[in-house]
């Protein structure tokens, strides 16, 4: 039988993904076909996070439900799935279960469309024990170069807009000895991007406290393998939450090479009082303090930042507070959100009061305002000389695409398609607001620190 599967949302749903093919293809003997159309079964990794992917969840089945009529298909979906919608998603799709629930999927799949009570278990924040024998799972990475390691499950911040807590559940940090393990064997594979994952990483073993190291510990371990390793690689984490990030992690960033020079720190807003409204824990001037420690230990890395405009009750002084913190800090990147309720999230039973072109406009005006920023960032890079991890072939034919350590894209002219997944070096010749261009070059590690 050959299966398909469609991956929504964030970095965890692909490192899920690929758990799901293992079991997949190593229990059930199933083949992948990248064409839809030949699978007899499909599935989707979802998000309840936004509502534009829980449209596409509903488009897809929509699809595969009428194709029955002419052809075998069963259908699955598991992933980060809030309860509301997960029951209107009962009706229409043949499995519907928790990512924990993996191990079963085989049994699920011989009984065809009866799930585990385990499976709907959720809705009150519980994280079933089966996450640990889903960790287990040895995955089927989707990429030979890249790789993505879970650290922890779930969420214990309660963020008002954020659907998370009630789509994975509490807080649960993975064993570090499993961590290191699955970092070490990605090493020893060629892996040169290595990203721990979680939605809060740095709070990484405060379920076991007592029985688990810290999250700075743990990157300290990850870069003394690197040192004792000898090997070539870059280990980024995401998402951090500011509340929780200590002066410890920025130092052990800064002590190790390994640890990617990189860092991305959501702040959502510049207002503390819309940050009370979203449950954030933190304030103004604690993301403050830890922006200037990174800019006095790291001074190198990239900063990336998530905003959301248009919060139930953002004001327009509110709004422009946010717009200062992005003077004030020049982001890297910034992602912004224009805010829509999430059903299960608490700010859902709150009034949608701003506007949908006020919060267009505010999207538009913080977009302008990153860009500012980010091309004086850009320029400051002309003539330098940065190592760069290819990425693929660049859209534009005769170039390939690639990322610094602080994953700004570069672009440039090679055909060469043995250097994707593999470091080499690209001077800087021209850039844009996001993206930079250059001329290949080879230069040795001495040369370049010379250089740069």
């Amino acid at each position: 039988m050959k299966y398909h599967i469609i991956t929504l949302g964030c970095q965890m749903n692909v490192s899920d993904s690929e758990r799901v093919k293992a079991v997949l293809d190593d229990k059930m003997g199933y083949t992948w076909t990248d064409n839809e159309e030949e699978a007899q079964l499909v599935g989707v990794i979802a998000c309840s996070v936004r509502q534009k992917a829980i449209n596409k969840v509903y488009s897809y089945i929509s699809k595969w439900n009428k194709q029955k009529n002419h052809r075998h298909l069963i259908t699955f979906l598991t992933g980060c799935i809030l309860p509301y919608d997960k029951e209107q998603f009962l009706k229409k799709f043949d499995i519907v279960f928790n990512m924990a629930d993996l191990p079963k999927f085989p049994e699920m799949i011989s009984q065809y469309g009866i799930t585990s009570p385990a499976s709907l278990n959720l809705t009150e924040g519980k994280v079933p024990e089966s996450i640990k024998d889903f960790w287990h799972i040895t995955p089927h990475y989707s990429s030979d170069w890249q790789g993505f390691i879970p650290i922890q499950n779930g969420c214990d911040k309660f963020c008002t807009f954020c659907a998370v807590p009630y789509t994975r559940g509490r807080e649960i940090s993975r064993p570090h000895e499993e961590i290191l393990d699955e970092l070490k064997a990605q090493v020893n594979k060629g892996y040169k991007s290595i990203t721990l994952l979680g939605q809060n990483v740095n709070s990484y073993g405060f379920d076991k406290r007592g029985n688990e190291i810290s999250f700075a510990e743990l990157l300290r371990r990850v870069g003394e393998y690197g040192k004792q390793s000898g090997k070539d690689f870059w280990v980024y984490f995401t998402s951090p939450h500011p509340r929780d990030f200590t002066d410890e992690v920025v130092e052990v960033i800064a002590e190790y090479p390994h640890i990617a020079k990189q860092i991305h720190l959501p702040v959502q807003s510049g207002d503390d009082k819309v940050l009370i409204r979203m449950n954030r824990k933190h304030n103004i001037d604690k993301y403050r303090h830890i922006i200037h420690k990174i800019w006095e230990l790291v001074p190198d890395a990239t900063i990336f930042t998530d905003i959301i405009v248009g919060f139930t009750g953002e004001t327009k002084e509110q709004f422009e507070n946010t717009r200062k913190i992005m003077e004030e800090f020049k982001f890297n990147m910034a992602y912004i959100a224009q805010y829509s309720p999430r059903p299960g999230a608490a700010s859902s039973r709150w009034p949608d009061d701003v506007p949908d072109e006020v919060k267009k406009e505010r999207f538009h005006e913080l977009t302008n305002e990153l860009t500012k920023h980010t091309i004086v960032h850009n320029k400051a890079m002309i003539g330098n000389t940065y190592k760069v991890l290819v990425t693929g072939k660049n859209k534009k034919e005769g170039y390939l695409s690639a990322l610094t350590e602080g994953k700004i894209i570069v672009r440039f002219p090679s055909n060469d398609e043995k250097l994707i997944g593999d470091f080499t070096y690209v001077k800087i010749t021209s850039v844009t607001p996001f993206a930079t261009e250059g001329k290949h070059v080879n230069v040795d590690e001495k040369e370049l620190a010379e250089k740069v």
